[in-house]
């Protein structure tokens, strides 16, 4: 089945970027004036950032572990004293945090592990994480948190949604945004729970309560190797229930990448895009020519210029406050590294689109700033897949799943899904 539901895109006075490899014409450019002059700019930059720190910007980190926010606003200062109160309670003030060496089991309570050192502002991200799954009040699911060590040693936060009463029919894996965290998706993870699907979000590097420096990614590849074992590990415990897929922005990338792996295609049923990073729109040309020497050079320093703090990726003001006054939520400059990370793997997919064959239905804004929605459109034009279905929602921003129609996307979501289980 080949459909599209495409409402009319909002029209723009400028075309949107989508980013391809472009080697030939990387190469031609070489002989011309303006090579030249990029080319004494790029000397230039590069002798500018002997002398910068090489630490970047650094934040500032309060005495329990997690980065201060500059904002004096009653609500942001609410959510800090609540979260301050759920680090003091955790104790992991200590530099100290106990984590298990290998996977652990799925708890709603208290637990111990193998005590290992961690950095202090990954042990409060965590702590936070921890406590806000710990203290789930919705009588109608049961949600709990595990924790599991990743090849190269990091340990990887994640966390499941199930239903109390209703019989699980299938189940479904989240992948969150950059900069975000699998707990921002908990009101749709219940919508979910609803229908029969038990769900499972993880927080990839660098996020939530994952280990890494906040908002970096060394390689988005590790996300890509992470979330093929926890498909591992969610499928071996559910034998024999359908599998799908969802992921958002940066996250939907990445599951993108992962089902384009032929082992993990046969056991995925489909797959759920929002807002795919697959065109992306460089803050600045020179961002794309300068990524590769500074990421090389100085992986996480702050790019001030592609900085898209408090950015409106939703329409619902309150969304706003709610997102950007989470501590477990980056609101810091992009890392260079993760920028370079996130030109790299839109190039990969913008040149294996063909490669996706399995069933898909994406959903992307059509005023989208951040991810190009002319993007997805090739995905669907592309895509090998013979069950695919794309709406461009014309006047939407970003963040479809907390824009104020958010119930009827999540409808839509849970509607493609219930007619494939």
């Amino acid at each position: 089945m080949a459909m599209v539901q495409s409402p009319k895109a909002a029209t723009s006075s400028s075309p949107s970027l989508i980013l391809t490899s472009g080697a030939s014409g990387r190469i031609r450019a070489l002989f011309s004036v303006q090579a030249l002059k990029s080319l004494l700019m790029l000397i230039n930059a590069f002798f500018l950032l002997l002398l910068v720190p090489f630490g970047g910007r650094r934040r500032t980190v309060v005495s329990a572990g997690v980065s201060a926010r500059g904002s004096s606003s009653s609500s942001f200062g609410d959510q800090k004293s609540k979260d301050d109160r759920l680090l003091q309670e955790s104790g992991v003030h200590r530099t100290k945090l106990r984590v298990p060496a290998t996977v652990v089991p799925w708890k709603s309570g208290g637990g111990s592990g193998v005590t290992a050192a961690v950095d202090s502002e990954v042990g409060g991200r965590r702590a936070i994480a921890i406590k806000r799954a710990l203290q789930e009040d919705d009588p109608n699911t049961v949600r709990e948190f595990s924790l599991f060590v990743s090849a190269r040693s990091d340990t990887i936060f994640t966390q499941s949604w199930t239903s109390v009463s209703v019989k699980i029919r299938g189940l479904v894996v989240l992948m969150h945004g950059l900069n975000e965290h699998s707990g921002r998706y908990s009101d749709f993870a219940k919508k979910l729970n609803a229908n029969g699907f038990k769900v499972y979000g993880m927080d990839w590097i660098g996020h939530g309560g994952s280990d890494g420096l906040h908002g970096y990614v060394h390689s988005l590849d590790y996300a890509v190797d992470d979330l093929k074992s926890f498909l591992d590990k969610v499928l071996s415990e559910n034998p024999g229930l359908p599998c799908f897929c969802f992921g958002h922005s940066t996250g939907a990338a990445i599951v993108l990448k992962a089902v384009m792996d032929p082992k993990v295609e046969d056991r995925v049923s489909g797959v759920v895009f929002t807002s795919p990073a697959v065109g992306i729109q460089p803050s600045h040309p020179f961002v794309v020519l300068l990524a590769p020497v500074i990421s090389f050079l100085l992986p996480t320093f702050q790019l001030s210029t592609s900085n898209k703090k408090g950015m409106p990726v939703s329409r619902d003001p309150e969304a706003l406050v709610a997102k950007y006054s989470d501590p477990l939520v980056y609101t810091g400059f992009i890392r260079v590294k993760t920028g370079y990370e996130i030109l790299r793997i839109t190039a990969y997919l913008q040149q294996n689109l063909k490669r996706l064959r399995v069933p898909f239905l994406v959903l992307h804004g059509a005023a989208d700033t951040v991810t190009d929605p002319d993007a997805s459109r090739k995905l669907y034009e592309e895509a090998s897949s013979t069950d695919k279905t794309i709406k461009l929602l014309e006047g939407f921003l970003h963040d479809l799943l907390f824009e104020p129609e958010r119930d009827e996307i999540m409808k839509d979501i849970i509607d493609w899904l219930n007619c494939r289980v």
